[in-house]
């Protein structure tokens, strides 16, 4: 239970139109044999005389999926809906075998144009030239389908605060119901905040040696050593980015976010494949002149070629980037050719092979300063939000400007909600970790 209300909580509220129940005609016509069906649907109309049992089905469903679509202020819709789709009467229409189905349609569809959303009107307005009847009602019964979903996402959105707010107190509670039966529940968390504070007091020198390289990243103002005095808000920051390069085999998983694990994984993957982006298309700007970097179709196409490539990144580097190297190679001879630009020579050709290649090594120089500037944009996003934090990036990632405001959405989302669950237990324990002078210094001190 606590599983499902914490999903529920991180619903997107932009959902895809799913499939229907078996027992549901859209859910059989969608799922088992929708041509079929439309195929039947004719041959029944155009028999002499004509049969109206699937006609009278799917009108059943049509004005379930009405009614469906309206507010309860809607009243007067209502009786309407139910007088015009009266199914007991147009069954004695069927039985009588004067069903009009292209009137009912154009009703239908008079209807839809009162009920859709202005992102409906346009594929309303083309139904509205369709005179085959089966034709038209397999359009009416896709449209519907596309603003029944409508309805769904405004609802959703609606519903989201209560949702998270009510997900926030479950969680807590189911929570603390745990730990007043396990006292040591909270061991790993403490631990985890323990490391985090102490990366943040004593930083490691691998953060020096980041410093050699950063020139080929260009120069980037959020280059410096972590500001004093310690807050809770950094060591928690601190505490999330490095959940992002969690090894698999530690167990000792903070329990804290043990149900966002996988959530968790997901970014680690989409930030990994971000890394490698940015670091070909740094090397690869680096060899070509600044004119063909500045065409978005150019960079556009580049990222999609190189997206495709490096999902298979983890588990083959070696021969990923080899692939990467060639398209990349080939696409920037083609970009500066058909942009009348002066072509690489020889020599430029090979280095920028090399250093391609050279990113599938875990030391390489680019691959690190750009990973640890990703991190860097995702503590931001942590502490001052997403928009914020893209005003300023660091150098090397403006190219992938859209790829990290979506990563970093999903890292704040994921981060705050669990903040919010779990800010008493965080608070007590960085109590013990940041002296009182430091929290009282700073007006971050609060969760």
């Amino acid at each position: 239970m606590t599983e499902r209300v914490h999903d529920a909580s991180k619903l997107d509220c932009q959902l895809e139109e799913r499939s229907l129940s078996s027992s549901s005609l859209k859910g059989k016509v969608k799922d088992t044999m929708p041509s079929d069906f439309w195929e039947h649907l004719n041959e029944q109309l155009s028999a002499v005389p004509p049969d109206f049992s699937c006609a009278l089905e799917l009108l059943k469903e049509i004005k379930e999926i009405l009614l469906s679509l309206l507010l309860p202020r809607q009243s007067r819709l209502k009786n309407e809906i139910e007088e015009a789709l009266d199914m007991e009467f147009l069954q004695q229409q069927a039985d009588r075998g004067d069903l009009n189905v292209s009137y009912l349609s154009k009703y239908i569809l008079n209807m839809m144009v009162l009920l859709c959303a202005p992102i409906r009107d346009e594929a309303v307005q083309r139904l509205e030239n369709i005179s085959d009847p089966v034709r038209l009602l397999r359009g009416i019964f896709q449209v519907l389908g596309q603003m029944k979903m409508d309805m769904v996402n405004y609802t959703i959105q609606s519903l989201q605060p209560q949702l998270q707010e009510h997900s926030v107190q479950f969680e807590r509670a189911q929570f603390q119901e745990r730990l007043n039966k396990e006292p040591r529940l909270l061991n790993h968390t403490t631990k985890w905040l323990t490391q985090a504070a102490t990366q943040l007091i004593a930083p490691s020198a691998s953060s020096s040696d980041l410093q050699d390289c950063s020139s080929s990243a260009g120069p980037s103002p959020s280059d410096v050593a972590v500001p004093e005095p310690l807050s809770p808000a950094m060591v928690l920051s601190q505490g999330f980015l490095n959940l992002l390069t969690w090894d698999p085999e530690n167990e000792e998983f903070p329990e804290t976010l043990v149900a966002d694990r996988p959530r968790l994984q997901e970014l680690e993957s989409q930030q990994s494949q971000l890394t490698i982006l940015a670091s070909v298309l740094l090397v690869a700007s680096s060899f070509s002149d600044s004119g063909l970097f500045s065409s978005p179709q150019f960079v556009d196409k580049l990222k999609q070629i190189t997206k495709s490539l490096v999902e298979d990144f983890n588990s083959r580097p070696e021969e990923v980037m080899q692939s990467v190297s060639e398209q990349v190679v080939e696409e920037v001879h083609q970009g500066l050719e058909s942009m009348g630009l002066a072509a690489l020579s020889s020599e430029n050709t090979a280095s920028l092979v090399g250093q391609l290649q050279n990113i599938a090594k875990k030391e390489n120089c680019v691959r690190s300063v750009i990973d640890q500037r990703i991190h860097l944009f995702l503590k931001c996003c942590f502490v001052l939000g997403v928009q914020r934090s893209l005003l300023d990036l660091p150098g090397g990632l403006t190219l992938i400007e859209a790829e990290l405001a979506e990563l970093g959405q999903k890292f704040v989302s994921l981060t705050h909600h669990n903040q919010q669950v779990f800010a008493p237990y965080y608070t007590e324990i960085l109590k013990t970790l940041i002296s009182p002078a430091q929290t009282l210094a700073t007006k971050g001190g609060s969760l």
